[in-house]
């Protein structure tokens, strides 16, 4: 789904991801883990178009995408969700939904709307609340049903669980599988929890220091004897 390729980008003259390869399968969930500062969230802010890109190569679905707008990829599929502000909180569930979809038909919206509601039925009785008084897990939902009201293929999650109780981040990970195993959305995702992370996922890379010092089998990088050490971020070559 997404082939990214030598791609060097950081945010003016401060560059912070150093050729890159990556790639994404459609159908497939990957995880994205590493120490703090790694460039992650570079990575993917990078590829909704948040970032300046120097060099390297962004397709999506055989499309060159690398300087496309973010406002664009929106429209082919693709949706980016931040660790914060990823909801509008001085307007209710019901309102965000809403906004979400605001260039669909009104028969469609609905639509997308009730599948929304369908995948996420715990947001059906707090329509009314405003997103700002949800709980975490409530308002990473929210955020995430909007994204399928825009008609989301690949589905970018930054630390869908950060902040989160094991009881609600349990929650988010089991809905991020079943968007997948049901629904035909390919979510990538950056996670501090990267052992459970891992465990739900088909493929996994470690940055380390703006780099991938790992790239392949999510169960693989989870077994892997320097594991440990990589995410701590003691070494910095290859794996």
């Amino acid at each position: 789904m997404i082939k990214v390729e030598k791609l060097n980008a950081g945010y003016g003259k401060l560059q912070i991801l150093f050729d890159i390869d990556v790639e994404v399968s459609s159908g497939k969930i990957t995880t994205i883990v590493g120490p703090n500062g790694s460039g992650k969230s570079t990575f993917l802010k990078s590829l909704f178009g948040l970032t300046d890109i120097y060099s390297g190569n962004i397709i999506y679905d055989n499309k060159d995408i690398t300087y496309i707008p973010p406002h664009e990829k929106t429209k082919m599929g693709i949706s980016y969700l931040p660790q914060t502000n990823n909801v509008f909180t001085n307007l209710s569930v019901i309102e965000n939904l809403k906004i979400a979809g605001y260039v669909l038909k009104k028969n469609e919206l609905e639509e997308r709307m009730n599948f929304a509601l369908k995948v996420f039925p715990e947001l059906k009785d707090i329509l009314n609340k405003k997103a700002g008084a949800l709980s975490g897990g409530q308002r990473q939902m929210l955020a995430m049903a909007t994204a399928l009201v825009r008609k989301t293929k690949l589905l970018i999650l930054d630390e869908p669980t950060a902040q989160l109780s094991p009881k609600l981040a349990e929650v988010i990970f089991d809905k991020i599988v079943e968007l997948r195993d049901d629904y035909n959305i390919t979510p990538l995702l950056v996670e501090q929890n990267a052992k459970r992370a891992l465990e739900i996922s088909d493929v996994g890379y470690m940055f380390v220091s703006g780099k991938v010092a790992y790239g392949g089998s999510a169960k693989s990088l989870l077994e892997h004897e320097k594991f440990q050490s990589y995410f701590l971020g003691i070494v910095d070559d290859e794996i």
